[in-house]
């Protein structure tokens, strides 16, 4: 690694092109596949005509390629199945590795070192998209197609034309297993494939692709393939000013014509690609479908060093989902919805408990309608199996939100299976030190293997008073866990997240009565002391044992005062949350004299306002039927649908009911997506 990463501090770097489309030129006939059952298999050439891939690779050096790619594109054990050559997954890649690194070798010289990149393409299978795949079964087979290559002699392994995330994770999970047994690393860059809508063929921007990658130690990352550079643009402009790694980026000669000709030849290709070099956006370039050695050729005239591009020294706490949610002080605080949560919610609990799970994901669903930018969810039911409704769960809310999730569990397994099923960069909620080291010890390892940002609570293990409860504590705890997270773990600032916990004020325990104060005053102190940590706080537990219209009154005067002290995020009923301005001043004060303490005895008259008072927020089974009629299309609700139709067309025809309120519900859905 420290050969190339060096040059890569002095120049732009030249990968080479495409090797399908080179092969496809040598019209190669059904017996030098080895067999028309091998036919179409481009990776077995490298057992049975290893001098036309060689010739391919030499092409590519003497255009002036730095970097040439093996042929490898397609061998892992789960696409060589289709040819019936699973088995052979490692004596391909092994042998394909060594013919480019004989070529590599030959066009040497110190002043000009060649490099060998292990190609690992995404494989025939989605674990997001179709399901059709385990995550263990492609982790183990990217482990042996990684372990291949390696063994041939690779300098670098590229996983490339990412169009899941989830495929990469598990790549990168099986390179970090062969990492690990050889007790060395090589270079890894990853490449995503952005389709023309913007986005992954899973769902994501380049934006939530980086954010849910970036915890990987990459030499590099960009994009390839799907596109032509004229269509890349926005998104490598992206990637450019958020990566804190190099950038590459090797798009196709163009979109293919019908005829699987591409548009673009070597000049006008070279040329898109100088204004990207010129912009100051890349570190290595290349091509991909359509580009010959002849592209490679003229790409090497038009890079310019001393325009390579400089990784940008920001610091940013993000999350993804299908995308990215940058946590900064423009967004504070960030509205986390609570009610996916066994513990929190009597009726999110009993759908889990009576299986309905995708009606149970259709709460999380309604928390982000209205407004909520995380979704905890929380499955810890003691009467059932955690991880098995984990995993069914997962399976229904990453594809029915877009938003980052908020994995809510003491158990590492069950955090793990969340992870294995989430494509973005999630939450883990939480770790603390009641037990010394030991939770952090099993959940901390898979935050640096899948990504995440973690929430610490203020809990240490002093048996008398665990969950700290003085400013003074708090932020002791704090301290103490940023110190061991960022030396012990390498974890950044900006992926931990503080609880300074606040407890329920209105119980008549003596030892909580100034709860809110102080944690309020270690939120401030916290963010303070501790440059780059974010805070969070479960907003609702102030307000427990009060009225529930006080209630959101007295949550909503809390969340107000604790993001002006400086709270990041706050989990809450999203769908019931009140607007502080919307208070009056009555209501104002009643709640800021329970909070902080201002009175004597200030309970009695806030509950004596409160009490027989109806809750102002209005959930949507108290809308009239056709209103709810409209926004079961709106929302894409089920929870009640059958019932509510069912009560519709006792008084109306079916016709009226869908050029009523169902049409109603159509067009509101075109008007907020503008068709």
């Amino acid at each position: 690694m420290k050969d190339i990463a060096s040059l890569l501090k002095k120049r732009i770097l030249l990968l080479d092109g495409a090797m399908g489309t080179m092969l496809q030129k040598y019209d190669l006939s059904a017996d030098d596949f080895g067999g028309k059952k091998y036919e179409g298999c481009n990776e077995y050439l490298n057992i049975v005509k290893p001098e036309v891939v060689q010739e391919i690779h030499e092409g590519y050096l003497e255009a002036g390629a730095d970097i040439i790619e093996t042929n490898t594109f397609g061998a892992s054990s789960i696409t060589l199945s289709d040819f019936d050559l699973g088995a052979k997954d490692y004596e391909i890649n092994k042998k394909a590795a060594s013919i480019a690194k004989i070529a590599a070798e030959k066009f040497s010289t110190p002043d000009k070192p060649r490099f060998v990149a292990g190609s690992i393409g995404p494989t025939n299978k989605t674990i997001f998209i179709t399901s059709n795949v385990t995550f263990e079964e492609m982790e183990n087979s990217y482990y042996r197609q990684a372990k291949g290559l390696v063994d041939g002699g690779v300098d670098l392994l590229l996983v490339e034309t990412a169009f899941d995330t989830l495929n990469a994770k598990a790549a990168f999970n099986g390179i970090h297993r062969l990492f690990d047994e050889m007790g060395r690393k090589l270079p890894v860059i990853l490449s995503v494939s952005i389709e023309r809508n913007g986005t992954m063929l899973a769902g994501q921007d380049i934006e939530s692709a980086y954010t849910a990658m970036a915890h990987n130690e990459l030499l590099a990352i960009g994009m390839n393939c799907a596109l032509g550079p004229d269509l890349m643009k926005d998104h490598l402009r992206t990637l450019a000013g958020i990566a804190q790694t190099y950038v590459i980026c090797y798009p196709n000669a163009g979109l293919p014509r019908e005829d699987g000709s591409f548009p673009l030849g070597p000049k006008e290709f070279a040329n898109y690609m100088k204004e990207f070099i010129h912009e100051g956006w890349l570190n290595i370039v290349g091509g991909c479908c359509g580009t010959t050695k002849e592209h490679i050729a003229e790409l090497r005239k038009v890079i310019d060093d001393s325009k390579r591009r400089q990784i940008p020294g920001i610091k940013r706490t993000a999350v993804s989902g299908m995308e990215t949610l940058v946590i900064n002080e423009d967004i504070r605080p960030v509205i986390v919805g609570e009610r996916t949560n066994v513990i929190g919610s009597r009726k999110f609990k009993d759908l889990i408990s009576e299986e309905k799970h995708e009606i149970a994901a259709e709460i999380g669903m309604a928390q982000v309608n209205k407004g909520a930018q995380v979704i905890d969810v929380c499955l810890a039911n003691p009467d059932r199996d955690e991880l098995t409704d984990t995993k069914r769960f997962f399976d229904l809310i990453t594809r029915k939100v877009r938003v980052p999730l908020m994995i809510d569990s003491t158990d590492a397994h069950v955090i793990e299976a969340a992870l294995k099923k989430t494509q973005g960069k999630c939450v883990i909620n939480s770790v603390n030190f009641e037990d010394g080291e030991k939770r952090c010890n099993e959940v901390i390892p898979l935050v640096q293997k899948y990504g995440a940002a973690i929430i610490f609570g203020t809990i240490d293990e002093d048996k008398q008073q665990a969950m700290a409860t003085t400013v003074e504590k708090k932020l002791q705890i704090a301290k103490r866990a940023h110190a061991y997270l960022t030396e012990r773990w390498k974890i950044p600032s900006e992926d931990i997240i503080f609880d300074t916990l606040v407890f329920p004020i209105a119980t008549g325990d003596k030892n909580y009565v100034n709860s809110a104060k102080t944690t309020i005053e270690a939120i401030s102190h916290i963010k303070k002391e501790l440059p780059g940590v974010k805070t969070i706080l479960g907003v609702s537990n102030v307000s427990f044992g009060l009225p529930p219209s006080g209630r959101e009154v007295l949550n909503s005067v809390y969340l107000y005062h604790a993001t002006k002290a400086g709270l990041d995020l706050a989990i809450v009923n999203s769908e019931k949350i009140v607007r502080y301005a919307s208070l009056s001043e009555e209501e104002k004060k009643l709640a800021e004299d329970l909070l902080f303490n201002k009175v004597d005895d200030p309970i009695p008259p806030f509950v004596q306002f409160y009490r027989g008072k109806k809750v102002s927020a209005q959930d949507v089974t108290t809308l009239p039927l056709e209103e709810r009629l409209a926004a079961y299309i709106v929302d894409g609700r089920k929870d009640g649908l059958i019932e509510d139709l069912n009560s519709a067309l006792k008084k109306s025809k079916p016709l009226e009911i869908i050029n009523g309120p169902l049409m109603k519900g159509m067009g509101e859905v075109g008007r907020l997506f503008n068709f």
